[in-house]
């Protein structure tokens, strides 16, 4: 059988994007469009939510419901599409510092309640549409616009925080492995209907992060990447000192018996009614 074609759900008119080019969030974008076009969810049927950032411009580019919204809070009206038609597809797209740190609170709170909601979190350790300030994944020791001799700051380990939280879905990937982003992503929109899915894809900013920290070209940040995953079954047989600097990939979490939240909220529904 041949596979969908995601043309169909492309809006061509606002094209070209506004990424830069070799930009890593337009590998994520088509692994979200083939994600789509493979479990053949119908377009009206689809919602893409996203805050600000260069990440959060991806919906407009996406033939489907899409919903801009405020800094951080995207997953806040996430969860209120989610409560008022539960039988929509959500897709929230997110950065590393609109999820992390403006929208950290938001984030933590999806996971715990398990809304049933796919978050996508396009992580390149930097922010990068607003001049490239260090973000909570920017690496100790990399330099930034406001860290020019090296952050200090201890990074957020997402795939940790969320499952830390309560997300009963939880898988990393990287640009540099597009079938692996397609494949979770895939997975996480299924976990839907048992509640929130967290999938981080590393990706890189070449502009912002790259020019900084000696990756100026896409193909040095795709190296890099390449050199430095290892998967979680790798990892096991890694020590610590060997595990520095390197990004496991894999799923970590996968609860299948979860009950997610606006169905138990139907619950309560139900015994008021009683009541």
């Amino acid at each position: 059988m041949p596979r969908a074609d995601v043309n169909n759900l492309i809006r061509a008119q606002f094209m070209p994007h506004i990424w830069c080019p070799g930009c890593g969030h337009g590998i994520i974008m088509h692994s979200i469009l083939r994600a789509l076009a493979d479990l053949q969810i119908p377009k009206e049927k689809i919602c893409i939510s996203s805050g600000i950032g260069c990440s959060s411009r991806l919906p407009g580019y996406i033939d489907a419901c899409t919903l801009h919204t405020a800094h951080g809070r995207s997953l806040a009206f996430a969860t209120g599409i989610r409560m008022a038609n539960p039988d929509l597809t959500i897709v929230n797209v997110m950065g590393d510092g609109d999820g992390t740190a403006i929208g950290g609170n938001h984030f933590i709170h999806a996971c715990r309640r398990n809304i049933g909601v796919t978050a996508v979190l396009m992580n390149n350790n930097i922010y990068g549409m607003t001049g490239g300030q260090a973000s909570p994944t920017t690496p100790e020791g990399a330099m930034a616009a406001t860290a020019p001799y090296g952050s200090i700051d201890p990074t957020f380990d997402v795939c940790k925080l969320a499952a830390g939280a309560g997300a009963t879905y939880v898988a990393r990937a990287t640009v540099a492995n597009p079938a692996q982003c397609t494949m979770f992503i895939k997975k996480g929109i299924e976990h839907q209907k048992k509640g929130f899915a967290l999938v981080e894809i590393v990706s890189f900013c070449h502009t912002q992060f790259g020019r900084k920290n000696k990756r100026s070209r896409p193909q040095d940040n795709l190296e890099w990447l390449k050199n430095h995953t290892v998967s979680i079954a790798q990892a096991e047989k890694l020590t610590a000192e060997e595990l520095k600097d390197k990004i496991i990939t894999g799923e970590f979490v996968n609860i299948e018996n979860a009950r997610e939240y606006s169905d138990r909220y139907n619950d309560v529904i139900a015994r008021a009614q009683k009541a």
